[in-house]
């Protein structure tokens, strides 16, 4: 098995006297020689190992977006409905009606769960929880989106049987089902695979609470579990390339405990009705350094804290060690004086430890003691976003392989001549196939809310208890289409989450992102993020969701002796929509035999960027498939208007595999047919296969036919009739291509084979 390990240029050195403090131990701490002296201006003095140490976490590009902010400000940040702007909390906040808000966020832990995928994968389930109930909501479901290398690969398959089970372990135990997700398979993420978790609460509007540290005066209380040695510089690994040699450098992988930090959650809901909160915030990345600066300047204010009563789970540790360490299941809390009996109560009720560390001050100061000495002074402002930290703005350039994909000439690529084979090998490639393995391990009806595990649909449905509405939810990106055209990839990945949103009954709001690119200081793959932030932000301003916040995660790349390998560029869309009216919910599978099935969008020869190119033809290098925003944003608001007249019984976006997986994926559920003809002005392959976009199959009755047409005209909607549902048979212009059942056999059983294998 291939170990992937941390870059050599990540040592801690352990002596932390300010002597041995230079420009060396500040590049081995990730900063660089002009930063080393930013922040000898900054302190106005040298600083010791323990204040380089809390600086370079907090400007490490996990935690200050240095190669980034630019760009990301640059995004849809206001909508009618968030109840706080992006990035001001743990967690987006978008008002549902009702009295109540949804609370989402998704995240990153690609490189831990690279070295530890059980681990990695749980505690980035785990963390991303944190996220929504230190804000007061309650989570009540859990999506996620996975990218792995060959399947074929027993390193893959490790790390696939690995993530599952941390995900699933860690969800499972906390008791919030995961509902939905995506997971796809290519040769770019053998060693850097990527693990995005996304999480979503409710919580009624007002009752939530915030990452701030006000009230010079007011205690500081540290709660849930001890602070050990795991995950320290887990901030700095995070913003570095992975190397094939340096196993010896990794910081411990964070470990988590999913029994503990259902106590947590319980716990800080409990605590947040006594009224005694004045602040909370998650102890994720960087730890109590980052919870405590970011809270300090978030107020303007500063805090003193007390290092020999933070719990501990080994002797002995080092102040940057409590610093800087990563363990989960963690909060900081700042509660009103006179009030914090109250905490204790709560937390000594469910088990948990709370201990008071410090004390909030006016002097905006972070400041460290141990055994009555100061082992750190540094400025809370200079730490964060906006406060000092450093904002860079990269040079960038078109990428050399871009050359091969404007080279791409579809005349060159033949139409096979057995159809039936084309479309078992295009339907049996591993990111087409039913991942049924994956979430067969994770609980999706714990707490029942979910409304989409019986009914199958585009996006995933859960109820929003009190409200009488439901919340609608996914995640998606096709990264082979941004590598390709990042800027017209990244808007496919907002428009098809829109348009599963939509296909599912619901309305597109807000969405939060996960942007998973290579090494910010490469040319090429700093031109790739600036696009997609550029299609992202004008796909989004289209379909009015704003970006609430999310993840920047660069350097994923694997550094090999004689080369680079970058990950596809991947920003993971996660999307919310709402279901107001429940009645609309929308499913994709066939209901009866007879039913006519209908192709809204527009077709054409387009074969860019498919599976089918890969899978048959071994074409990696093509452009992205054709795309028209407007066209798009056209076609979701037919969609809208024959759900709501009731003139459909399933709807279904046509998206990876073209329309011949999507017409087989509605058929599967209820074992239903269909037969139909294909359009002669479009070659084969590409009308059965190709991945053009602003698609959607629909089956409605023979009763329904001529309301339907007549909506299509009125709204000037390209549409075809293709067909109708037929038995078990599946025949495409009088050609016979089996039945569902051994469709069905393939799609429910080929990845588990592969996988266990």
């Amino acid at each position: 098995m291939f170990l992937l390990n941390f870059a050599t240029n990540f040592q801690i050195p352990m002596s932390t006297n300010t002597a041995t403090v230079s420009v060396e131990t500040a590049k081995s701490l990730g900063l660089t020689p002009e930063e080393f002296d930013r922040i000898h201006e900054i302190m106005g003095r040298a600083p010791n190992f323990t204040e380089l140490s809390i600086f370079s976490v907090m400007w490490s590009e996990h935690c200050s977006y240095k190669n980034s902010i630019k760009w990301l400000k640059t995004l849809p940040r206001e909508g009618k409905r968030l109840l706080v702007e992006a990035g001001e909390e743990n967690a987006g906040l978008v008002d549902i009606g009702d009295g109540w808000a949804c609370a989402f966020k998704i995240e990153s832990h690609n490189h831990p769960s690279a070295i530890e995928p059980f681990q990695g994968a749980a505690t980035g389930v785990g963390g991303i929880h944190r996220d929504i109930f230190t804000m007061g909501a309650r989570p009540i479901a859990a999506l996620n989106s996975l990218r792995f290398g060959n399947i074929d690969l027993p390193h893959t398959k490790h790390l696939v049987k690995g993530v599952v089970n941390g995900i699933s372990h860690y969800g499972n135990c906390f008791g919030v089902p995961t509902v939905g997700g995506e997971v796809y398979f290519n040769d770019c993420y053998n060693q850097n695979i990527l693990v995005n978790a996304m999480s979503v609460g409710v919580v009624k509007v007002g009752e939530t609470v915030s990452a701030v540290a006000d009230g010079p005066g007011n205690p500081v209380l540290i709660v849930g579990s001890a602070t050990g040695k795991d995950g320290i510089h887990g901030a700095t690994f995070a913003s570095a390339d992975l190397t094939e040699d340096s196993a010896e450098d990794l910081p411990a992988v964070q470990v988590g405990d999913p029994f503990q930090e259902k106590l947590l959650l319980e716990a800080s809901l409990e605590a947040i009705k006594t009224g005694a909160i004045v602040g909370m915030q998650d102890m994720g990345a960087a730890g109590i350094t980052c919870s405590t600066s970011e809270m300090s300047a978030k107020s303007n204010t500063g805090m003193i804290i007390d290092l020999d009563k933070v719990p501990t789970r080994q002797a002995n540790m080092k102040p940057f060690e409590i610093l800087l360490s990563e363990s989960q299941e963690r909060m900081l809390i700042v509660a009103e004086k006179g009030k914090e009996h109250l905490l204790f109560e709560v937390f000594d009720k469910w088990d948990l430890e709370c201990e008071e560390i410090g004390v909030v001050t006016d002097t905006g100061r972070l400041q460290f003691f141990e055994k009555g000495e100061c082992v750190a002074d540094v400025p809370a402002q200079p730490l964060v976003l906006g406060g000092g930290a450093p904002v860079y703005d990269r040079p960038y350039s078109e990428p050399a392989y871009r050359e091969k994909i404007k080279a791409f000439d579809a005349n060159k690529i033949a139409v096979p001549n057995d159809m039936v084979a084309t479309a078992k090998k295009v339907f049996a490639a591993p990111n087409l196939v039913s991942k049924r393995w994956v979430y067969e391990q994770y609980d999706s009806m714990v707490r029942t809310n979910s409304m989409s595990t019986n009914k199958p649909s585009d996006a995933a449905i859960v109820r929003a208890k009190g409200t009488g509405k439901a919340l609608v939810v996914t995640t998606d990106c096709n990264s082979a289409y941004v590598y390709a055209d990042p800027h017209q990839g990244t808007m496919i990945a907002v428009s098809e989450a829109a348009r599963n949103i939509v296909c599912s009954g619901g309305e597109p709001v807000a969405i939060t992102n996960c942007l998973n690119f290579g090494n910010p200081y490469d040319e090429g793959a700093y031109w790739q993020f600036v696009n997609a932030i550029q299609g992202m932000g004008e796909a989004c301003r289209k379909f009015q969701t704003p970006v609430t916040g999310g993840n920047v995660s660069f350097y994923n790349q694997s550094v090999f002796k004689d080369r680079t390998e970058p990950v596809y560029p991947t920003p993971t869309i996660g999307m919310l929509g709402i279901l107001d009216d429940m009645t609309n919910q929308m499913t994709l599978d066939y209901k009866n035999e007879g039913d006519l099935i209908y192709l809204i969008g527009k077709s054409t020869d387009d074969l860019g960027s498919s599976e089918y190119l890969r899978q048959v033809h071994e074409v990696h290098h093509s452009p992205c498939p054709r795309f028209d925003l407007e066209e798009e944003f056209a076609l979701q608001g037919t969609i809208k208007q024959v759900i709501k007249k009731r003139l459909v019984q399933s709807v279904h976006d046509v998206a990876d595999g073209g329309l011949f997986t999507a017409l087989v994926e509605s058929s599967l559920p209820n074992g239903l047919g269909f037969e139909l003809s294909t359009n002669t002005n479009i070659r084969m392959d590409a009308f059965l296969f190709g991945e053009s976009q602003s698609r959607v199959i629909v089956s409605l009755t023979e009763n329904e036919k001529t309301a339907f047409e007549t909506l299509m005209k009125a709204t000037n909607t390209p549409y075809q009739l293709l067909g109708k549902v037929t038995g078990d048979a599946i025949q495409i212009d009088g050609v016979d291509y089996g039945t569902v059942a051994d469709w069905k056999s393939t799609y429910d059983h080929t990845l588990g084979k592969k996988l266990e294998a």
